[in-house]
């Protein structure tokens, strides 16, 4: 049998990436986000979700794309990441969020190997729609580089 697994796709400028849905907790409209002094700077502060401090991080920023306008289509993807010590939540802001979308393994193919850019090794997989191409994020991988704490 083949493994079936959905993914929520979004948008950061021109580009569609996607993420397991089983890292995705919640879709936020863009709220205000206290900065924070002295905090590194790819986190843009944080934020109040149900009274716990939230994180939240540009993910253009953290995968090396240019920073877009905030537009009514802008949110926070509410993730939780685990690593090999604990698990955590971080808000990451993408520009729009699209959809969720059912990808049956087969229809994954490898990411593509161009030298050492770093965002290529967070890619494990890319899905092709239509004429476009979903990239697929590892987000574990991604946050566990991306240092929230000074």
């Amino acid at each position: 049998m083949t493994e079936n697994n959905s993914y929520l796709s979004f948008r950061l400028g021109k580009e569609i990436f996607a993420a397991n849905v089983s890292s995705t907790l919640k879709i936020l409209e863009i709220a205000e986000i206290t900065k924070v002094p002295g905090a590194p700077p790819n986190m843009k502060g944080v934020i109040n979700h149900h009274g716990n401090v939230l994180p939240v991080v540009d993910l253009n920023q953290v995968l090396g794309l240019p920073e877009t306008e905030t537009t009514k289509s802008t949110c926070i993807i509410v993730l939780s990441i685990e690593d090999a010590n604990n698990a955590f939540q971080v808000g990451a802001i993408v520009d729009e969020v699209l959809t969720v979308e059912n990808i049956l393994q087969t229809q994954i193919s490898e990411p593509p190997s161009i030298g050492n850019n770093n965002t290529i090794k967070d890619i494990i997989g890319v899905f092709k729609k239509g004429e476009s191409f979903i990239m697929i994020l590892n987000i574990n991988s991604i946050f566990k580089e991306v240092n929230l704490k000074q």
